[in-house]
């Protein structure tokens, strides 16, 4: 049997577990290890919790030190000028990583021998990193020929870029973001993992007043401040109910955004996120951006297109038209089932891998 082990600084949205869960599904031994817990209290498999990754020290130490231009999340492409771009630390951000990594030495180190993490066949780095920054690791499990895989996430690609030497090493390179094929020039793009059945329609209770959500990870990178007057100012017109979800834990935010009657995902040139998937999964219209060339790969997908010129226009139509409602709400399922489902993305990968 194939033993698979994901590596990830934090389990992002649910992504490197659910992963996970589908090569464990197919009958591999899988195993997660995250350096530490996310703020939205994902699941967790082996977590170092190791210290000053997500710490307010580090994201003060960031904006002093860190260049703007790994700084700046925003909602719209850029194409950097180097592809891909290339992560290289300044001489304050290397000295303060090298510090950081002397004190996770020995957890790391215990951690390894205790649940004996180099006796893996295949290594998949979800989000390009592994425990250091120097690819020490990596660099020694190549020698012993192990098959090392980059699956990048969220913003890895546009802000932090890879990291050389182990995107020198890596075998196969793959991303759930539609935009990172185009800032990488050896990269697959493979959709969002999700498993579907874990989601549920939910029966509504009857109200006055239809509930639109939207839950923000990252204003900017959501387009929040175009989205929110909008949908402020419709609340003055219609008798609907806006629900911001944000700054919650995963379990408590998805509860809420179960009850929507219209979810809105994204504004934008990135195209939508794991948060919209869901939202179809529970048979929620969820509108969205696609990211350019989206349609042309997958011309039937049920989101209800948005952008600053026409989500005003695009909301009333929902707003007014229950028929409409429940037709994009019947399409959301099939369509991530077909898609998005994990087993088939794991797949999808493992093919591109040389896995078996």
């Amino acid at each position: 049997m194939t033993r698979i082990l994901h590596i990830a600084p934090f389990n992002t949205a649910g992504v490197p577990l659910e992963l996970v869960r589908a090569e464990q599904a197919l009958g591999f031994d899988s195993r997660l290890v995250t350096l530490s817990r996310s703020r939205q209290k994902f699941e967790e498999d082996i977590c170092l919790d190791l210290p000053w990754l997500d710490h307010w020290s580090i994201r003060l130490a960031k904006q002093l030190f860190s260049p703007r231009s790994r700084m700046d999340v925003s909602h719209e492409v850029s194409i950097p000028k180097e592809i891909p771009r290339i992560w290289k630390p300044n001489r304050a951000e290397d000295l303060l990583i090298h510090a950081r990594e002397r004190f996770w030495q020995d957890r790391i180190d215990a951690a390894i021998a205790k649940f004996h993490l180099l006796d893996f066949d295949v290594y998949q780095l979800d989000g390009g990193l592994e425990f250091f920054r120097d690819a020490r690791i990596v660099r020694q499990l190549k020698s012993n020929g192990k098959k090392i895989i980059c699956c990048y996430t969220g913003s890895d690609l546009r802000v932090r870029g890879v990291i050389p030497e182990i995107d020198a090493l890596s075998d196969c390179n793959v991303s759930v973001e539609f935009d990172h094929q185009f800032l990488h020039p050896n990269l697959t793009h493979v959709p969002f993992p999700i498993n579907p059945e874990r989601f549920q329609r939910v029966d509504k209770p009857v109200s006055s007043k239809l509930k639109i959500s939207h839950a923000p990870t990252n204003r900017t990178a959501k387009g929040s401040d175009l989205i929110i007057p909008i949908v402020r100012q419709l609340e003055k017109e219609y008798p609907i109910q806006f629900i911001l979800i944000e700054n919650l834990p995963y379990q408590q935010a998805i509860k809420i955004k179960a009850q929507s009657d219209i979810f809105i995902d994204q504004i934008g040139d990135l195209g939508y996120g794991i948060s919209g998937i869901e939202a179809l999964c529970m048979g929620i219209p969820t509108c969205s951006c696609v990211a350019p060339g989206f349609e042309e790969v997958y011309p039937d997908h049920p989101f209800i297109l948005i952008d600053k010129h026409n989500l005003r226009r695009q909301l009333i139509q929902l707003i007014e038209n229950k028929s409409y409602r429940d037709s994009k709400a019947d399409e959301g399922y099939e369509w991530v089932k077909r898609v998005h489902h994990s087993q088939a993305v794991v797949q999808k990968i493992h093919h591109l891998a040389g896995i078996h």
